[in-house]
């Protein structure tokens, strides 16, 4: 199976593209470029629609990744037809939950920075997110809500870019994360570089800058074990 061009890499703000049907199966589609992002990294899967050139729509319910680094699965409804292979469609995202998705994930990146702890786990949401930390004190709730807002408020850009599987190696302090290790034996690795405040591997969308996110709310920390500490955020604005 051909790879899939990955169009979020390059531009997270792309809310559709133009794309031919590379393979279709009952409640799978593959694309062979695409701006869906799938599941991982404690990202949700985009949901869209594929709409063929004579206006049938296909709803995307979710996007997983397939057997390849760049093979990605649109899962659409098991009991319909798919769309013939060959065919070209439009695909386009649900660009209100991404964007949110964008910025949550940004945000988790500062939270990351505001507690200087390795990370054990982490999740998010339209609506939420939360980071679990090795870290044998609990933070304190409004401190860190306070210098998580402030450091959005200052509107730091935010930019990915590339280094080798061998510069990584060489510098292990970038990998914050305990468990789940930034996948590597592809010869280079995304870095997302919040100026100045955090750098980290990761593959998952983003917004340009921190003032996008708006602001947020510490809902609560929770000691879930001896040095595990949850800190869940939310959106200070409405869904």
């Amino acid at each position: 199976m051909p790879p899939t061009e990955l169009l979020f890499r390059a531009d997270p703000y792309a809310r559709s593209c133009e794309a031919r049907i590379s393979a279709a199966e009952a409640g799978a589609v593959r694309l062979d470029r695409t701006v869906f992002y799938p599941e991982g990294g404690g990202q949700p899967g985009d949901t869209g629609v594929l709409r063929t050139e004579d206006g049938t729509e296909f709803a995307v319910r979710d996007t997983r990744k397939g057997d390849g680094a760049d093979d990605v699965i649109h899962l659409i409804d098991p009991d319909s037809p798919p769309p013939a292979p060959g065919s070209r469609v439009t695909a386009e995202i649900d660009w209100e939950r991404r964007y949110r998705h964008m910025r949550m994930h940004t945000c988790l990146h500062l939270l990351s920075a505001v507690i200087d702890a390795p990370v054990t786990g982490g999740q998010l949401s339209a609506e939420k997110g939360r980071l679990d930390f090795d870290v044998d004190s609990k933070p304190e709730k409004t401190a860190v809500q306070d210098e998580l807002n402030a450091l959005i408020a200052r509107d730091f850009p935010v930019a990915a870019r590339w280094i080798s599987d061998e510069a990584l190696a060489a510098q292990p302090e970038l990998v914050k994360t305990m468990r789940v290790k930034p996948p590597s034996g592809q010869g280079q690795v995304r870095l997302i570089d919040v100026e100045g405040i955090d750098l980290q591997p990761c593959g998952g969308t983003h917004v340009a800058r921190t003032g996008e996110i708006g602001p947020v709310i510490v809902r609560k920390i929770e000691s879930k074990g001896r040095q595990n500490r949850r800190v869940t955020l939310a959106f200070g604005d409405p869904a």
